[in-house]
């Protein structure tokens, strides 16, 4: 199996079975989307869904599915593509890999902002289950290998991604939504999750594979 973590919040996963793009938002290259076969999105922001790029990848792929909860799944009736409705709790395959789907809710930006619908998705790899859990912090109720952690956002501490890291316990962690940060504090929040997030930490330069 292949990752690739494209700008921001965009995975890309490679298997034998098909291509399975998670978030490709407006930070990500249109690249992340060649030759997908199914689509995971967590939440309606835009820099995890960019509607233009899920209609030019649907154009080039007329068997493209999306998969993503109902309030989102409303946004998308133009969308040339079959969408299926995702809840927490969900068990499904897309591109011919088994995911679930975890959380419920983004995490808090301010009181004064209305929280919306978020679903986390594990997908299962070969040495454990890989997790992208969108903008939020939800634990899920199962023993992930490889945790895509969120480290720079509106909404988040620095102190809440380690926090979070700790409480998944993987085997390894990668930076998530990564790109709000200039040079040095991408340094800084490297430097604090390496020494504290009780897990390898890495940050993967922008179309870096694993």
């Amino acid at each position: 199996m292949r990752i690739t973590k494209y700008t921001h919040a965009c995975l890309r996963i490679e298997h034998s079975g098909g291509v399975l793009v998670i978030d490709p938002g407006v930070f990500s290259e249109p690249e992340a989307l060649e030759g997908a076969d199914a689509v995971l999105i967590t939440h309606e922001h835009v820099d995890h869904v960019d509607i233009d790029k899920l209609r030019a990848a649907a154009a080039h792929q007329p068997a493209l599915t999306v998969h993503t909860h109902p309030d989102v799944e409303a946004t998308l009736t133009d969308l040339d593509a079959d969408v299926f409705p995702v809840s927490p709790g969900d068990t499904f395959v897309a591109a011919g890999m088994t995911v679930r789907a975890h959380g419920g809710q983004h995490a808090v930006i301010h009181p004064d902002i209305p929280r919306i619908v978020n679903v986390g998705f594990t997908i299962d790899g070969p040495d454990g289950p890989i997790y992208h859990p969108g903008d939020s912090y939800f634990v899920p109720d199962e023993q992930i290998a490889t945790l895509f952690v969120p480290v720079s956002a509106p909404w988040l501490r620095l102190a809440e991604a380690i926090d979070f890291a700790r409480a998944v316990k993987p085997e390894r962690a990668f930076a998530l939504h990564d790109s709000l940060y200039v040079e040095a504090g991408q340094q800084m929040v490297t430097g604090h999750m390496t020494r504290l997030s009780g897990t390898h930490y890495t940050r993967l330069d922008p179309g870096t594979t694993i």
